[in-house]
């Protein structure tokens, strides 16, 4: 998996969002039609056996899924996750993974995303699929 790492967008997405420095989630694309981000495989974010925690990956997904919700909201508006579904279909044990995020549904009070994270085989690690609310500034 060749992946071209976008520095001055990872920084960004790290400042606006402490948890992906805490991760250290890096920014590849982020366009109103999808994001993009990548994680290398660590120790410290493993369960047992050395499997990249499941939470870890749910966090990386809800994470990525979350600013492209935030890409496609309106002047002033902001968002929060009403609900998120993870699956699992094959363990993470070494190298980086890929999440890439797509809109699903665009309404004008929820924004269904899926997040597809992939191993670097390009084979599909895991599937969430959330629903982000769209929060409006009150008068």
């Amino acid at each position: 998996m060749t992946t071209t790492i976008d520095q001055a967008l990872t920084e960004m997405l790290r400042t606006q969002m402490p948890l992906a420095a805490t991760m250290k989630v890096d920014a590849v694309e982020a366009t109103s039609d999808r994001v993009v981000a990548a994680a290398n495989w660590q120790p410290a974010y493993c369960g047992a056996g050395g499997v990249l925690h499941g939470g870890y990956l749910m966090a990386l997904a809800d994470s990525t899924g979350a600013i492209l919700a935030f890409l496609n909201l309106g002047p002033g508006d902001t968002t929060t996750t009403l609900e998120s579904k993870t699956n699992f279909f094959r363990p993470a044990t070494e190298g980086r993974v890929l999440a890439t995020s797509t809109i699903v549904h665009q309404g004008q009070t929820t924004i269904v995303v899926q997040t597809d994270i992939t191993n670097e085989t390009a084979s599909l690690v895991s599937r969430t699929t959330q629903t982000q609310a769209v929060l409006r500034p009150t008068a």
